[in-house]
């Protein structure tokens, strides 16, 4: 299986990368800056680096890189820098969303490319009646208001539900919605849910930034597992995070 990787020096992206890698699964990535990347990566015959911002590529480009992939995961976010949060692009993760899967469907192919957008827990899956109370209603909205990234992260789930949709022929997706994010250097047992079990704002969980990206591959890899959870926005939590 072929899997291009977009987000992929980031810090879970790069999980990613070596999950499926280890899983002997062959890997393109994007990535801007590649004399940042791992010396393992580069001599990885089953690793394609495209050096390039994904944003800058013609359609045409990006068309040609996700023709041959089975699947296209989404690690992208914003960095935590003044300018990383406020400055452009802003919608960074909606926008690369809507290229892919342009790039995706403008392919033509005879089956549907898996799409995996790693997500947020403080976004609601509109599909559902997810219910939060008055005060996480309020922050959320003071969100909206003061953090561009919150509501590129939104809109980027709501073009997969709203645009591709749950019958597109041409792309499938999943929106993995991960709590507080951690870093762990092994994968432990996590949990899968349909919505979140506490609060995102006042009572958040935590998951390893590895668990996101095992779960991610899980999904890639594993059709039976793909089946339950396309057209979903599961949310992880890591087990040991739970109590």
């Amino acid at each position: 299986m072929k899997v291009l990787v977009v987000g992929a020096s980031g810090a879970t992206g790069s999980k990613l990368v070596e999950q499926l890698l280890s899983d002997e699964h062959q890997v393109k990535a994007i990535v801007r800056s590649p004399e940042k990347l791992p010396e393992s990566w580069k001599t990885n015959d089953d690793l394609q680096i495209i050096t390039a911002s994904l944003l800058d590529l013609s359609d045409i480009e990006m068309s040609e890189i996700v023709k041959d992939c089975h699947a296209v995961a989404s690690c992208l976010g914003h960095n935590l820098t003044f300018k990383g949060l406020y400055g452009k692009p802003r919608r960074l993760v909606t926008d690369a969303t809507k290229r892919l899967c342009d790039a995706i469907k403008s392919n033509n192919l005879k089956s549907a490319t898996k799409f995996v957008l790693m997500n947020t827990t403080g976004n609601r899956n509109r599909d559902l009646n997810e219910l939060i109370s008055f005060a996480q209603k309020c922050v959320i909205g003071l969100l909206r208001l003061l953090l561009p990234p919150h509501v590129d992260n939104e809109k980027a789930a709501d073009y997969l539900r709203t645009q591709i949709g749950q019958n597109n022929n041409a792309v499938e997706w999943v929106a993995v919605r991960p709590d507080g994010l951690i870093n762990e250097d092994h994968v432990t047992d996590y949990e899968i849910h349909q919505s979140p079990t506490r609060s995102a704002i006042f009572n958040a969980g935590k998951v390893s930034r590895i668990n996101v990206a095992h779960f991610m591959a899980s999904l890639i890899i594993d059709d039976t597992l793909w089946r339950q959870w396309k057209g979903q926005m599961p949310v992880i939590y890591s087990k040991s995070e739970l109590a």
